[in-house]
């Protein structure tokens, strides 16, 4: 267990998970209890996913996947801007690798429109588990070699295709607690109210071109900025447009 500025993280490594959030689903079922800082981490993911049930598979001891339960009885509209805190976090911790690294909306962590970092939080509570909270998904590529990269279906990096570096993945994610602390302690304070003005600032900016899909519809504007919860708002030809979901470009 290690207890960051207050915050407490026990980490449970699996050698092999089809899903980090769903194996937490599962060990909470068999009497895990649901406390604030509890992991579940795997040095292999084989059915990971992402938003719009996208498939995200890691390589054995290539990447860092684990899940994180926070306790919080935070309404669901208040869950995507607990996704958008954690890639603060994320992107801090790139940052002070030296890798030119920005968080995007609404759960990705990019390197020159690259994904580095991919975050999917799902809301928790009874009759599933005893008290209400969120479950966090982080993907992060650690490894991953530049073949790898160029075998998915996006654009993709690694803190090694950045860096040069090899990482271990164990530390690399107690390096990731300090920043995790900071910035869920923020969204704790005040949700996305608290963390708006550094969210749009990094992942801004103002005015920049805008289109966002979202299945079949395709909306293109300019970012005006983001509401009270995290949501985009979207200067279009008719008007300010609010987007909850879709994939920007």
């Amino acid at each position: 267990m290690r207890d960051v500025a207050g915050m407490k993280f026990k980490a449970t490594w699996f050698e092999k998970l089809p899903s980090t959030n769903a194996a937490m689903r599962e060990q909470f079922r068999h009497g895990l209890k649901p406390e604030t800082g509890i992991l579940i981490a795997a040095h292999e993911q084989t059915a990971g996913r992402g938003r719009q049930d996208r498939k995200w598979i890691s390589a054995p001891h290539q990447n860092l996947c684990f899940s994180l339960f926070i306790r919080t009885d935070a309404e669901l509209m208040a869950v995507p801007s607990l996704t958008m805190a954690v890639a603060l976090a994320v992107n801090d911790l790139l940052q002070e690798m030296g890798i030119p690294s920005a968080p995007k909306w609404p759960n990705d962590v990019l390197v020159d429109g690259r994904k580095i970092c991919g975050i999917l939080s799902e809301r928790i509570g009874p009759p599933e588990i005893s008290v209400p909270g969120i479950i966090i998904g982080i993907g992060l590529n650690i490894n991953m070699t530049r073949e790898e990269a160029q075998k998915i279906d996006r654009p993709a990096t690694s803190i090694f295709i950045e860096s040069q570096q090899k990482l271990d993945i164990v530390q690399t994610m107690e390096k990731l607690f300090q920043p995790l602390e900071y910035w869920i302690n923020e969204w704790e304070q005040g949700g996305f109210l608290q963390i708006r003005e550094p969210w749009t600032q990094k992942a801004g900016p103002i005015g920049k071109a805008l289109v966002v899909r979202d299945g079949d519809t395709k909306k293109s504007g300019t970012l005006v900025g983001f509401g009270d919860f995290g949501e985009l708002l979207l200067q279009t030809k008719t008007g300010i447009e609010t987007i909850w979901s879709g994939e920007v470009s």
